[in-house]
């Protein structure tokens, strides 16, 4: 970047523009489009299904505070920690990353590094007005060509473990202690009372009818069967009433088909506190993916929450629900044996077939389903991410690790 004065994805695009013979008057411009959309390709390759979903109206949004951003610092173009910030802003540390590497990238260097006539050429680093020779010596440059002025600035990125590290900390793991991440068991655990008031709601308009208006508006004036009515000239109101019995189980299945060569790691945790649940759920294997020593990283296929707590066995190994052929299912029939109401919340995408229901209806239980698009995407990938600590003292330095989407 320090050779070129502007950043080496942009002038790749300009060779590329010569190359193919193509207008290039507004690729200054229009490259931090291309960047960003670039950087949301190699996001998705690294993180597959898990990756946030990144719309082109989030993209719009960056471009815009992109604008803001260069407008406050006075400049006409912007610079590449601008383009970070925002990105990081927007879609999180991880997209940033993604942007700030790709921006650094000339395509066009790879062509003459596969040649073999530039293995013996000692290489230069080169910085604002200094460069470092082959031998390590720091010397002063002059730019003939200067563009607008530079400076050192600092932005906060948490980068990726490198290979060497995450086998080490692998290495490292103690199998006989682990515990989860604090906030994230709130989030998670605010996220299922917002499922359970949802189901609830759910249930209570179930239950919902019309009246003619007498006295009071009740809970509201129902306009469609006001309309109905019309030649009768009457208002008629909405009565919901209250709910009845409780909701103590609730089964969220963040990826449904799920196939359990996805999902290896498969465990029942208890709750440290009355706050949070007995949780049982199925997800990836956390010691594939070290994010910081003692800590481990899994994504949640599909999970069962009991609140109040209690205590339950420990369902992947209970025989009473071996009749189950799917982790679904599994988590369906551990709910309606150890809920003591009468409904079950369930969250997934789609609303539970016929063998489900016949599952729940075999244990006098009711499914009421919520469904999964009612909550943002971003929400929802944020709260699939569990992680794993090995050990209450790495709570003290985690956050100096965990990154989020």
């Amino acid at each position: 970047m320090f050779l070129f004065g502007e950043l080496p994805y942009i002038t790749g695009l300009y060779e590329r523009a010569r190359r193919e013979l193509d207008n290039d008057e507004d690729v200054q411009i229009d490259g931090v489009k291309e960047l960003l959309i670039a950087a949301r390709q190699s996001y998705r390759d690294e993180l597959k299904q898990f990756a946030r979903r990144i719309t082109p109206l989030h993209l719009s949004k960056c471009l815009q505070y992109i604008r803001n951003l260069s407008l406050m610092s006075r400049r006409m173009t912007p610079d590449l920690i601008t383009i970070v910030m925002a990105a990081k802003q927007i879609m999180g540390d991880q997209y940033a990353l993604h942007v700030a590497q790709l921006a650094n990238e000339y395509s066009y260097a790879s062509e003459h590094a596969a040649s073999r006539e530039w293995d013996d050429v000692p290489e230069v680093k080169l910085g604002i007005d200094q460069a470092r020779l082959p031998d390590g010596e720091v010397h002063s440059m002059v730019n003939r060509l200067p563009g607008p002025p530079l400076s050192w600035r600092t932005l906060e990125l948490k980068r990726n473990p490198s290979l060497p590290e995450k086998h080490r900390w692998k290495y490292q793991w103690n199998p006989h202690s682990q515990c989860s991440y604090t906030p994230e068991d709130e989030r998670i655990e605010n996220f299922r009372t917002r499922v359970f008031d949802r189901a609830k709601a759910i249930i209570g308009n179930d239950l919902a009818r019309t009246e003619k208006f007498t006295t009071s508006v009740k809970d509201g004036i129902d306009i469609r069967d006001t309309l109905r009515h019309w030649y009768d000239k009457d208002i008629y109101v909405k009565v919901i009433p209250p709910s009845r019995g409780t909701l103590d189980a609730c089964v969220m299945l963040f990826d449904s088909p799920s196939d359990p060569r996805d999902y290896p790691w498969r465990t029942t945790w208890f709750a440290e506190h009355k706050d949070e649940s007995t949780l049982a759920f199925y997800a990836t294997n956390f010691g594939e993916e070290m994010v910081g020593p003692g800590i481990g990283l899994a994504r949640y296929g599909g999970a069962l929450f009991l609140y109040p707590p209690i205590w339950i066995p420990e369902i992947w190994s209970d025989p009473r629900l071996d009749f189950t052929e799917t982790l679904e299912e599994r988590l369906i029939a551990a709910a309606c044996l150890h809920s003591r109401g009468r409904q079950i919340a369930m969250l997934s995408t789609l609303p539970p077939g016929g063998g489900w229901r016949r599952l729940a209806r075999r244990h006098k239980k009711t499914l009421v389903h919520v469904p999964l698009s009612s909550f943002s995407d971003e929400q929802v990938q944020q709260l699939r991410m569990v992680h794993v600590l090995n050990g209450r003292e790495v709570r003290s330095y985690a956050e100096e690790f965990i990154r989020r989407v």
